[in-house]
This record gives structure tokens, C-alpha cells and sequence, in this order.
């Protein structure tokens, strides 16, 4: 292939990216990165056409990726950021069928290294107790927060749902939000008491004080959250309430709106909440996303048994 020819696929699959699918620009930049690599790789191997490059094309990539090394002998490429570029590339080759330059799709097969998933560590009902104790005041502000985190810990929704919410998804007196989720897939989320009292407070005489008439934008007088411009809170305004009250109940920087939903799910199974109504409540599509919980709280059910139990350790 040469680099002319390449170079103008990559410039027709960025495009393609942004109009068709509606990749956002972050995105693709990303593809670009990764692409830019595997054409060269593909320079270095003298594929001189998209019909050339096979299963083997791909996997030969994906190898050179995995066994390339630094100076000092370690992996150049973590598990998740070959992960990532096969995914780049798969981009580009479904484009590539898609539009008539090749009759196959040659990564179909192709399997990206494994990834070890990684579960931020949920807080103790102690940590969580103190985070929402310390979230003190009567201002619109300080009330608007306490319902913030106090619905996430709550619900375990996502703060993209979170920040979506519009006033007519509320249902506080039966004790539900209606939640729009990935995919644009709805569900009916459970409200907690203390968590209903915390926005039904909020509502009252939170929100009034941040909604002058004059500072709403068309789409945000139905948010239920706003900022202290009237406008409907964006996601990094409240993953930063998050952490700022997150620093001064002393979590430092473990504190994200990520963390409280793993916490709702790992405290609602350490009390025997059944696995698929977590995986409802969490809007998972797949039931194996929701067993990573279960294998968090297994380790504390192995340690609490082993220091408990008498004779759970050989000894003298």
C-alpha cells in the first residue's frame, strides 16, 4: 500500500468517523494516533493494499505490540492501550468494507489481549457516613450538594444520568427516578429515604435559589441540578463538588462519583442483595459486568471468616 493511498483512507475513515457514526473529536484524534501506528507497521510489512492485509496482517500487529519493549526491558504497551488500537484498527477495516475497498473484514477473528479489570475500591459505611455528615450549611449550594451525593450513593447511578435528570423524572413520593441510560435505555431507579428527603430539601429551598429565570438557557429549566449560574450542572462541575467535599471529609483523592456507585453496589451485596437486582439498578447490560462486585465482596467474606473463625488458619 502506498503511503499516498494509506494516507487517504485514513483521511476518508476520519471523516467517516465524524459524519456517519458521530465519533466525538476526542475519539478521533485517539484513532488517529493508533492508525498513524499501524500504518506504519503496515509500511515496515509492504502490504501494498487493504485487499492484502489478512487475520495474520492484524494479529502480526497486535503481536509487535504486546512484545515491544522499552530501554529497560518493560512492556511499551500496557494490555488496555493494545486494546484500544485494535479497536482502532477495527474501525478502520469495517470503514474500509463498508465503503468498497476490501471485501472482508480481516480483524473479525482477531482477539485483543486480555485486560485486567480494575474496580476502584468502595468506601466503608463509616468513610461514606463522614462524607455526608461534613456536608454542612443552609445555601442553596451546600443543599443542592448533600442531595448530589446523597443520591448517588442511593441509586449507583452514573453521573451522566445524574446530571440528566430533568424534574419530571422524579417520582419522590412512590420513591423512583426515571433514568436514562446507555443506549438510550430507560429504567426505573429505587430512592432511598434519606436520600428522597435530601432532594425533596433540595427542591424546596435549594434549587429555587439557583434558578433565577433570567440565567436559564433553553434545556436546562427542567434540570434538576444546577449551577450557581441557573444552567443545568455539567458532569465536570459535579465530579468536582465530589471531590472537593471528598478532600475535606479526609478521602483525599480517592473520592469520584464512580466510587459511590461502586459503593451502593458493593454495600447493597454484602447485605445480600440479590445480583440481578443490582445489575437492574445499575443499568448493566450484562450480568458479567455486575459479577465483578461479587468477587469484591467474596475477598471480604474469606477475610472476615478467616479472622474470625477459630480454626481457619494451621497453627501451633
Amino acid at each position: 500500500m502506498s503511503d499516498d493511498a494509506l494516507t487517504r483512507l485514513l483521511r476518508e475513515h476520519d471523516i467517516w468517523l465524524g459524519v456517519e457514526r458521530g465519533v466525538a473529536d476526542n475519539t478521533r484524534r485517539a484513532y488517529g494516533r493508533d492508525l498513524r501506528r499501524y500504518a506504519r507497521f503496515l509500511s515496515e510489512s509492504r502490504v501494498t493494499g487493504p485487499t492484502e492485509i489478512g487475520e495474520h496482517t492484524v494479529a502480526a500487529y497486535v503481536d509487535d505490540m504486546t512484545a515491544a519493549r522499552d530501554d529497560d526491558g518493560r512492556p511499551r504497551f500496557s494490555p488496555a492501550t493494545v486494546a484500544r488500537a485494535l479497536v482502532a484498527v477495527r474501525s478502520f477495516h469495517r470503514f474500509c468494507l463498508a465503503e468498497g475497498h476490501a471485501q472482508g473484514d480481516p480483524t473479525e477473528d482477531v482477539g485483543a489481549p486480555r485486560v485486567p479489570q480494575g474496580v476502584p475500591k468502595a468506601l466503608a459505611l463509616e468513610e461514606v457516613e463522614r462524607l455526608l455528615d461534613g456536608i454542612e450549611g443552609d445555601e442553596p449550594s451546600a443543599i443542592r450538594d448533600r442531595a448530589i451525593v446523597e443520591t448517588l450513593y442511593a441509586t449507583g447511578v452514573r453521573i451522566s444520568e445524574l446530571v440528566g435528570l430533568d424534574l419530571d423524572a422524579l417520582d419522590l413520593e412512590s420513591g423512583f427516578l426515571r433514568v436514562l441510560g446507555k443506549g438510550n435505555r430507560e429504567r426505573m431507579v429505587p430512592v432511598g429515604s434519606t436520600a428522597r428527603t435530601a432532594l425533596a430539601d433540595y427542591l424546596d429551598r435549594g434549587r429555587p435559589g439557583l434558578a433565577p429565570a433570567r440565567f436559564a438557557r433553553r434545556g436546562d429549566i427542567d434540570a434538576v441540578f444546577l449551577n450557581a449560574r441557573g444552567g443545568r450542572l455539567t458532569r465536570q462541575g459535579c465530579w468536582m463538588i465530589i471531590r472537593r467535599h471528598g478532600r475535606r471529609a479526609g478521602l483525599a483523592d480517592r473520592l469520584t462519583p464512580h466510587v459511590l456507585r461502586h459503593s451502593c453496589a458493593t454495600h447493597m451485596l454484602d447485605r445480600g442483595a440479590d445480583l440481578r437486582v443490582v445489575q437492574e439498578l445499575l443499568g448493566h447490560a450484562r450480568i458479567s459486568t455486575t459479577q465483578v462486585y461479587t468477587r469484591i465482596t467474596a475477598d471480604r467474606l474469606r477475610a472476615a471468616y478467616d479472622a474470625a473463625h477459630p480454626r481457619a488458619r494451621a497453627g501451633p
